[in-house]
């Protein structure tokens, strides 16, 4: 995928819909639109999925927590945000099957009264999610309880509930969704910053944009300029008015990663209440375990660090509830991500604003869409497009038809297709299993790069390959090593010593690929290290 191409696009064509911001949302818009027919552009200041897209809990859920305060507070919005949730589940799980599957997740109860209490709220989930539900919760005795999910701490123990959520790989998700974009004919480029709004007879008619790598300022002109930019929404606001009120507040989403035998390869854990009120995941994550995810006020930054308090806090938690107990030396990997929440001046902290979204325009027409959660992107940009063509009098060709478009790599998946991987190419189960999970049915073409003499893997005892990396260079617009190590593989989110050790080796494939020079290697090497030296 040349990024070249996508910039002289950018320069050269008026579109009906510039996207700003290449996160989730973002790439979801593209997407609507270009299936729709519409002409779109998508600019993001960073990589694809840099901020607050990678950095989710991986899970593709209606949201346990949100449905408890919508029974409780009698709140529509949570009520209707968990519905909505629980409908996008099913189609991410069936238009993106190589990178997303259920998961079970298992609640551990230490008080008798608790499980008519969560079995009844767990019942009421599956209700919610109607014919898109996965399987029904049940309730699993102690003996059941300790055997999937040995590492839970037995005294005390009564028993647990098991439901089934959804999990995914968040960043190639994201990256995903902007090739399909591309595919149906959007224009898409990273490292390409918003430094002001055009303006023509007061309306908002394009944007000036520089890019971040060329070190080139130029105007993209469109009918309708689209924020779509997470935590950093009111941001771009206020490029259009300097005044604007704001309209987001952030909060942070620390996760931290351990090693396997720190949970079970296949069930999950739901801590129901922390200190604070709050829950806590445990999840199995591609070899590793997953664990947060915190929820305080956050200043707003481009690149987050997870706190040391934060840390301790999920450390804490998990030492409660298990019987092996983590220690800060066992943590493999550190990050934090800024959830954009609509603000609400009724709420008392940030865990009691709503994930919602909602759309505004502002006088000028610039046109923002803000909150909701990774879960409902497909229905953030439905609802978004939607706006767009009956405010514009737009008559495209089609109307939305993403709930039935698969993403890059899903069409073809084959659960089994690991076992030809292997077959044909002699790969190790480990690796051919990740490869067929991670590309779809795009698997193949990876694998005959490796085949083609770049098979050795990037780092002892992970699965990723060298080939990933010319793949990432070639067909998913990576352009710098982070990009390759964070989010077209996720080395740098599971074991960020790892990825340190494999940053020369990425970096020198990326060279050979797009034509460094021996200065901007050791820039962009230094850069990612110290990146992922600073938890990202």
């Amino acid at each position: 995928m040349n990024r070249q191409r996508q910039l002289d696009q950018l320069k050269n064509r008026t579109f009906d819909l510039l996207v700003i911001g290449g996160g989730a949302t973002g790439a979801g818009i593209a997407l609507d639109a270009a299936t729709r027919g519409l002409n779109v552009a998508l600019v993001e200041r960073g990589d694809f999925s840099e901020g607050t897209s990678s950095r989710s809990t991986k899970l593709v859920h209606g949201g346990v927590r949100y449905l408890e305060a919508a029974v409780k507070h009698l709140d529509k919005v949570q009520y209707n945000l968990v519905r909505d949730a629980l409908r996008e589940r099913g189609v991410i799980l069936r238009l993106a099957p190589h990178l997303a599957h259920p998961i079970p997740l298992l609640t551990p109860l230490y008080k008798a009264w608790e499980v008519p209490y969560y079995f009844s709220g767990l019942k009421a989930y599956d209700l919610l999610a109607g014919h898109e539900r996965l399987k029904p919760s049940r309730f699993v005795p102690r003996s059941r309880a300790l055997k999937e999910f040995p590492q839970l701490k037995e005294e005390g123990l009564v028993g647990g509930v098991e439901y089934y959520d959804g999990q995914f790989d968040d960043a190639r998700m994201n990256v995903a969704v902007v090739l399909t974009a591309l595919r149906e004919g959007a224009t898409a480029a990273n490292y390409t910053e918003v430094t002001g709004l055009l303006k023509e007879g007061g309306r908002t008619r394009g944007a000036e944009v520089h890019d971040r790598l060329g070190d080139e300022t130029f105007v993209v002109r469109a009918q309708t300029v689209v924020n779509a930019t997470g935590p950093f929404t009111d941001t771009i606001r206020r490029l259009d008015d300097p005044d604007a009120a704001p309209m987001v507040v952030t909060s942070s989403g620390v996760h931290i990663v351990l090693p396997e035998r720190f949970s079970p390869p296949g069930t999950g854990l739901l801590i129901p209440k922390t200190e604070d009120g709050r829950v806590l995941f445990v999840l199995p994550w591609m070899g590793h375990t997953l664990a947060g995810t915190t929820d305080e006020p956050a200043d707003l930054s481009f690149h987050p660090k997870p706190t040391e308090e934060e840390i301790e806090y999920i450390l804490r938690h998990l030492q409660r509830y298990f019987a092996l107990k983590p220690e800060r030396s066992d943590i493999l990997a550190s990050w934090s991500g800024l959830r954009p929440l609509v603000k609400d001046p009724e709420a008392h902290d940030t865990a009691e604003l709503a994930r919602d979204h909602l759309i505004s325009e502002s006088q000028s027409g610039l046109v923002t869409i803000a909150g909701g959660k990774w879960t409902t992107y497909r229905k953030m940009a439905e609802d978004l497009v939607d706006y767009v063509v009956r405010t514009r009098e737009l008559h495209p060709p089609h109307g939305c038809i993403t709930d039935r478009v698969f993403i890059e790599g899903g069409a073809g998946y084959d659960p089994e297709g690991w076992r030809q991987l292997v077959e044909t190419y002699g790969l190790e189960e480990d690796v051919a299993r990740y490869l067929n999970n991670s590309y779809g049915d795009r698997a193949g073409e990876v694998a005959a790069l490796a085949d083609g003499g770049f098979g050795e893997r990037l780092a002892d005892g992970h699965p990723f390959l060298e080939a990933e990396i010319v793949w990432a260079a070639r067909a998913e617009m990576a352009v710098t090593p982070i990009d390759a190590l964070a989010r077209r593989t996720r080395l740098a989110f599971l074991d960020q010593k790892a990825a340190l050790a494999a940053l020369k080796r990425t970096a020198d494939l990326m060279a050979a690929e797009l034509g460094w020079g021996v200065r901007e290697q050791e820039a962009l090497i230094e850069a990612a290290r110290s990146r992922i030296s600073e938890a990202l």
